[in-house]
């Protein structure tokens, strides 16, 4: 039995959806504006789109790991971790 956990009431999305749309696309989403757009939706409050983005980042950096150098899974888990840099420096400073 296939169990889903929803990560964004005002949308009804469950963290099987966000996943499917990451995982199952050859240029995945980089932001969960993206993800929102992807399944046909936008936010609403907003307090699902760290789930979100944890979700993609799980999703993304179990196969980061597998695929080779010129995969765009790869890429985007890194421009993901360059712009998570970029936000501490900025708020750093």
């Amino acid at each position: 039995m296939l169990v889903l956990m929803i990560v964004c009431s005002c949308n009804v999305l469950s963290d099987h959806d966000v996943r499917g749309v990451v995982t199952d696309t050859k240029q995945p989403p980089r932001t969960a504006g993206q993800v929102y757009g992807c399944l046909g939706c936008s936010a609403q409050c907003g307090r699902c789109a760290r789930t979100i983005r944890k979700i993609m980042d799980e999703a993304l950096g179990a196969c980061a790991n597998s695929c080779c150098a010129g995969c765009p899974h790869a890429a985007t888990v890194a421009d993901n971790t360059d712009s998570a840099e970029k936000t501490s420096l900025v708020e750093a400073a």
